[in-house]
């Protein structure tokens, strides 16, 4: 059973539909990159599949269970989490807040044990400053702890949101374009973060159109043409599949 599928997905906006029966799957502990010209329907496949929009057809399956439609709080209790092209960190709060907020099941955000400070209350944000301490130094932004993230780079945002991701402990991470307008030594360093924790056993699907760093890191490719898929398997097979080159040099504008 695969970790993760969709069956016959479909999603249209207008009339027009940008995904078109699209089946795809992800089995427990697959590094898997997304790719595909513009407009090929990579983000909505996504969308559809974290919860941030519904499909109107089609099922999505998470661990056995189907969770078509559910939310993105529901799919992140469940182990699913994604992140999204333009990082949504909270700029006027620090660095260290921003990765302790994204804890779940913080008893401070309840009135009733807020008012009592009970001992479970004081141990559980006990452990999730100890968490969120090691995953700034993890991803080497605990010499920016307590900077506002308004004040980081492009690249360094792109850690804090993993940082912050990770704060959930999810079984699958879903990255788009987690390497977009990330220098190049950053976006070397972001990549190490992702194998190291795919070797760590967790599942990753990362959308990127930096094909070079894409195809060196996961270990299958899924590629997608005007919201159906185009083929899959190993990146330097695909890479130099016909049917690939053409839908690139032949791409349709998104």
């Amino acid at each position: 059973m695969s970790l993760l599928s969709a069956e016959g997905l479909v999603k249209e906006f207008g009339g027009l539909r940008a995904i078109d029966e699209l089946s795809v799957s992800i089995d427990d502990g697959e590094l898997v990159g997304v790719m595909g010209p513009n407009g090929a329907g990579k983000s909505t496949f996504f969308n559809c599949v974290s919860g941030v929009i519904p499909p109107d057809d089609g099922t999505v399956t998470l661990k056995g269970t189907d969770v078509t439609g559910d939310s993105p709080e529901s799919l992140a209790h469940r182990g699913l989490v994604r992140t999204f092209q333009n990082t949504r960190e909270l700029e006027t709060m620090t660095v260290r807040d921003n990765v302790r907020l994204a804890a779940p099941d913080q008893p401070g955000e309840r009135t009733l044990p807020a008012l009592l400070r009970s001992g479970s209350m004081t141990e559980r944000e006990a452990a999730v400053r100890e968490r969120a301490d090691e995953l700034i130094e993890m991803f080497e932004l605990d010499h920016l702890a307590d900077e506002y993230s308004s004040n980081l780079s492009g690249g360094q945002r792109k850690l804090l949101e993993l940082a912050r991701t990770l704060m959930l402990d999810p079984d699958v991470l879903m990255l788009d374009e987690p390497f977009a307008g990330v220098n190049p030594t950053l976006t070397r360093e972001i990549a190490d973060h992702v194998r190291d924790l795919n070797a760590d056993g967790m599942t990753v699907v990362i959308i990127e159109h930096e094909l070079e760093t894409l195809t060196e890191l996961v270990d299958r490719l899924v590629v997608l043409q005007q919201g159906r898929l185009l083929v899959e398997g190993d990146p330097e097979v695909v890479l130099e599949d016909e049917r690939v080159i053409e839908a690139y040099l032949g791409g349709d504008a998104e």
